[in-house]
């Protein structure tokens, strides 16, 4: 990042610290989770000033329920309902000129997860303050863990360590490129990587209760070209045209079914074949 950068970066932030404000005040059990989202997303678009690929959503509004760590929001015709006893992880992400903001909050309406919210929020400030230029990122990730596995959860008379889960982790972000390469472990790791001067960085905590460990599931909603591949010829028209959707609104930035079905209604063939 440059100088000039900065401005720009702190304008994205602003946005995202307000939409935060509010979808803290209006996030309530009861309500749809796809409701939820749009709501947040709508937000996020008109305080950034939505124009295009210069200013707009990072990526999609991550709501992810309970065992299901990141990386989800609803599909078109989930009718989720968020409940007074679900632990919701909202992730998402403003940009201008592609500098963009990565941050999440966590919502519970149970005090019993009051603990679990506070070892991952704890854990974060701790990756913050070591973060810096030359600090080493498994130091960073030993920390974290450190601050992370002090904490303890009773849940229904039972008494569980809060685990960091060990292949989740921060990362460095360019402009339109949400993973860029360096990854912040948030577990002790024998990383020799160091942050550098004008690096940005995300600094992800998550917390379980579980075993500290993330697989993937069958049912995806997020999507992305890959910042930088080869191109490759596609022979079907239905998927070349969704590729022009996709790179005309998208460009590089991650994206969601449901962005889509708004330029493209009838795309989930065309996409798996892209996909593939």
């Amino acid at each position: 990042m440059f100088f000039e950068d900065y401005d720009v970066l702190r304008r994205a932030a602003e946005v995202h610290r307000h939409t935060r404000k509010w979808a803290q005040k209006f996030i309530r059990p009861g309500m749809k989770v796809m409701d939820i989202c749009n709501e947040i997303e709508a937000t996020n678009r008109r305080l950034i000033e939505a124009s295009g690929l210069d200013a707009g959503i990072a990526f999609p509004t991550g709501a992810s329920l309970n065992h299901c760590a990141a990386h989800w929001t609803p599909n078109i015709g989930d009718d989720t309902v968020l409940g007074k006893d679900d632990v919701m992880k909202i992730d998402y992400g403003s940009h201008v000129r592609g500098i963009m903001t990565d941050c999440a909050f966590t919502v519970a309406f149970n005090p019993t997860y009051e603990n679990l919210l506070k070892a991952v929020k704890e854990a974060t400030d701790t990756g913050i303050r070591h973060s810096g230029v030359d600090a080493r990122l498994g130091e960073i990730g030993e920390a974290i863990q450190e601050t992370m596995e002090s904490y303890e959860v009773e849940i229904k008379g039972k008494t569980y360590r809060v685990k960091a889960i060990e292949n989740l982790c921060g990362h460095t972000i360019r402009p339109y490129c949400i993973h860029a390469g360096k990854s912040v472990p948030i577990v002790k790791r024998d990383i020799p990587d160091k942050m550098e001067e004008g690096e940005q960085y995300a600094i992800e905590t998550f917390g379980s209760t579980g075993k500290g460990h993330v697989w993937e599931d069958v049912d995806c909603s997020h999507y992305m070209r890959k910042f930088e591949i080869d191109k490759k010829p596609i022979r079907n028209a239905q998927a070349n045209k969704l590729l022009g959707v996709i790179n005309q609104n998208f460009g590089s930035l991650a994206f969601c079914r449901k962005w889509l079905e708004e330029y493209y209604p009838r795309h989930i063939m065309p996409l798996r074949m892209l996909v593939d």
